[in-house]
């Protein structure tokens, strides 16, 4: 009985041993939100900001892992920010903050503000000294 061995190069070779690893290997794909494909990649989840001794965490309605904080300095300077509230969330917010809310802050007072629409839904968040 004779066999029939047939030399094959590295390329070859390495090919077909790649082709042999991914023969049993499925590939999942899924989308998060439901709506189907999109090419857009995810975006980076911010990360969840320690608040400090004087920063204002803010409570925010209907929450699925956002996270709002106005850091005393932002309080301090008093210059309109524009607030990312991604937290862990899958998808980012934001909230504007005006330098007559940051003064409101400032002097002890709540501060309520509705988020930017992303994902069919925005967020009300409330931020009390």
């Amino acid at each position: 009985m004779g066999e029939n061995h047939e030399a094959i190069d590295r390329r070859q070779f390495t090919l077909q041993t790649a082709m042999a690893i991914l023969a049993g290997v499925t590939i999942t794909v899924s989308d998060a939100c439901g709506s189907g494909y999109s090419s857009m990649p995810s975006p980076t989840p911010t990360p969840t900001p320690t608040p400090g001794p004087s920063d204002v965490s803010g409570n925010i309605s209907a929450n699925h892992g956002h996270t709002a904080v106005i850091t005393s300095a932002q309080i301090t300077t008093g210059n309109a920010i524009s607030l990312n509230i991604q937290g862990t969330a899958t998808h980012p917010h934001t909230v504007e903050i005006s330098q007559a809310d940051l003064t409101s802050l400032k002097n002890r007072q709540a501060v309520s503000r509705d988020s930017s629409n992303n994902s069919g839904h925005m967020h009300t968040v409330t931020f009390t000294p």
